[in-house]
């Protein structure tokens, strides 16, 4: 974790990210950060919903993806690197029909050039709803 910032600040700089994104359109908040995980949340609505009124695994995943992602700019120093997703797999384990999802990244490598994170999802009651593995890959930004 980048020492220099409180939680706070931290977590506000990961919101900031959120204006015309995705993450704006699925209404994902960071809400937690220590000092080896990323925690957002993404509320259960009828926006992420499947026709059958269960949490869409496709809004899962991006979730996943998404905190993933954010995770590899808390804990490397990104100032001159772009970061993209390059595998994301996510195993469902449980539906979920209202609340909020929680998804909490954890580092497994932490390499130079790739990142490989484990995210677990959980419901309002703490219960295991998905999991995924996310393949992250730092590039330095091009000058164009």
């Amino acid at each position: 974790m980048k020492a220099l910032l409180s939680e706070n600040e931290i977590l506000e700089r990961c919101n900031a990210r959120k204006p015309d994104t995705l993450m704006q359109t699925l209404d994902i908040e960071f809400v937690h950060v220590d000092e080896e995980s990323l925690t957002a949340r993404m509320p259960v609505n009828k926006g992420v919903l499947q026709p059958d009124s269960v949490l869409h695994g496709g809004a899962t995943a991006a979730l996943i993806e998404t905190v993933g992602s954010v995770a590899v700019f808390v804990f490397k120093d990104t100032s001159e690197l772009m970061v993209r997703g390059i595998e994301l797999s996510v195993n469902h384990l449980k539906g979920v029909r209202s609340g909020f999802v929680y998804a909490k990244a954890k580092a497994i490598h932490l390499g130079r050039t790739t990142q490989l994170w484990e995210v677990r999802v959980s419901d309002d009651q703490g219960q295991l709803i998905s999991v995924g593995k996310l393949t992250t890959l730092t590039l330095e930004k091009s000058s164009k």
